[in-house]
């Protein structure tokens, strides 16, 4: 019996379903026309290395994909535990992002001020994220086609209505707070603060490397996954830029909400138009995409750490599994962590302050992630040359040194920039972010040194 192939349609819906999402293009839009440029430079130096070298090494392994297969092989179990705490870890600090967007657009069901309150913003998040939890841990789970629904219905149908309703906008003459021109296209690359753009717009782009797992069930993968990247890229970066763009026209800098700024720009459109009643039914439409999505994701991590688990860096405690065949034990852990971690609203002066902080936080760790997996790339490159590639990248050697090298380039500037905080958001005290990085950071990894200790334990025991 012959298993389906995904089509070259499927396989760009797919990835496009995956990484497109509305709720980035705040974060962009504060940049203002410069967001072009920097999304332009991050798809060159990290969106299309990070899909290519995903492909590759998930056709080298079709057997077992992953971070962790990938680093193990490439050098040893303790850096692919390293590799798979980092994509598990980021995912934590990023639930509360996706949530307090979740939380933000669902507000104007209610009251559009709500976004500004930290207690009803937490709420919502925990409310919304022990609830999934508890879903999945009873085994129910939103099947691959429902998922893609939800994300055509509650993301890309939003995505390009709102872009649609920008166009028009600017069409009938309306007022726009900035302007597009050759001048301000190309930022001055010598101010570190036009570089934090970005760390919002990389984390549009985390997670593609999923993509590549699918290279051994593509027709024609040679030929389809390169044009399937690159036509996926090219509607990301079209939605991406241009949405974000939108929000840029409308909104004046300094009145963007990260966690509300989509369902700002809908309201303000269906005021001017006195189409106010679409408001609730666009903002129910982004919550169902964005849980839809939330749903899909859950597992996924806890199952990664279950890996790490099983090869005995974890206790046993963390490898039992429920009557529903879900690492429970790791579900819950995750989302009492998710919990903690929405303690940090407490510290930050703003609610824009507590998303930005996240969202560096957790893109620079899912970047040190990227580093372990270009330089595995780079090693398995020479080390496994007998085993048969259904998709290698163009170029032969240098092809594979060019992408890891923009690769690098990419997650290192990203990494430091991290590190700076925007000025057009009230991060409070400037070095006080440094510290709540750096300690972020270490709370973060640390644990890392933890599971060694304790699998050196475990290996003594068994021996």
């Amino acid at each position: 019996m012959t298993t389906k192939k995904i089509s070259l349609f499927s396989l760009i819906l797919l990835i496009v379903a995956a990484m497109d999402s509305i709720r980035n293009f705040p974060s962009a839009a504060l940049f203002g026309s410069a967001l072009i440029f920097f999304f332009i430079f991050s798809a060159i130096v990290f969106l299309i290395p990070t899909a290519l070298v995903a492909a590759e090494l998930s056709s080298l392994f079709p057997e077992k994909g992953g971070i962790y297969y990938w680093v193990n092989n490439a050098f040893g179990k303790k850096l692919a535990m390293l590799a798979i705490w980092l994509q598990w870890i980021n995912t934590m600090v990023w639930y509360p992002t996706i949530l307090s967007f979740i939380a933000g657009t669902a507000a104007y069901l209610v009251d559009p001020d709500l976004v500004h309150n930290k207690f009803y913003l937490i709420s919502i998040i925990l409310g919304v994220f022990w609830f999934i939890t508890l879903i999945n841990l009873r085994g129910i789970h939103v099947g691959a086609k429902v998922n893609t629904i939800c994300a055509i219905v509650g993301t890309i149908f939003p995505m390009l209505f709102l872009i649609a309703l920008g166009c028009y906008w600017l069409a009938i003459g309306e007022p726009r707070q900035i302007e597009v021109n050759a001048g301000t296209l190309f930022p001055s690359l010598a101010n570190s603060t036009n570089w934090v753009a970005l760390i919002g717009i990389m984390a549009s782009f985390l997670g593609i490397e999923l993509a590549g797992v699918h290279v051994s069930d593509i027709k024609e993968p040679r030929k389809n996954f390169p044009k399937a990247v690159f036509i996926a890229c090219l509607f990301i970066l079209f939605t991406m830029i241009f949405g974000s763009l939108v929000i840029a026209f409308i909104l004046p800098e300094k009145e963007i909400n990260l966690v509300a700024g989509v369902m700002q720009v809908f309201s303000n459109f269906f005021a001017v138009f006195g189409l106010t009643k679409l408001t609730p039914v666009l903002a129910i439409l982004i919550v169902i995409g964005t849980v839809g999505g939330i749903t899909n994701w859950l597992t996924s991590p806890a199952k990664g750490l279950l890996h790490a688990a099983e090869f005995g860096f974890l206790p046993a405690f963390f490898k039992r599994k429920n009557r529903h065949d879900i690492p429970a034990n790791i579900m819950i852990a995750q989302a009492v962590l998710v919990s903690l971690f929405c303690l940090i609203f407490l510290l930050v002066p703003s609610v824009n302050a507590f998303y930005w902080f996240l969202t560096a936080l957790s893109t620079e760790l899912y970047m040190i992630m990227y580093l372990l997996m270009f330089f595995a790339a780079l090693r398995l490159h020479y080390t496994h040359t007998n085993r048969s590639h259904r998709f290698k990248i163009p170029g032969q050697q240098i092809g594979m040194w060019v992408t890891c090298l923009l690769g690098f380039i990419g997650c290192l500037l990203t990494i430091v920039m991290s590190f700076f905080p925007p000025s057009n958001i009230d991060i409070g005290n400037s070095f006080r972010y440094v510290f709540m990085i750096i300690v972020g950071n270490v709370i973060t990894i640390s644990p890392v040194l933890l599971f060694f200790y304790y699998q050196n334990k475990y290996k003594k025991v068994l021996n």
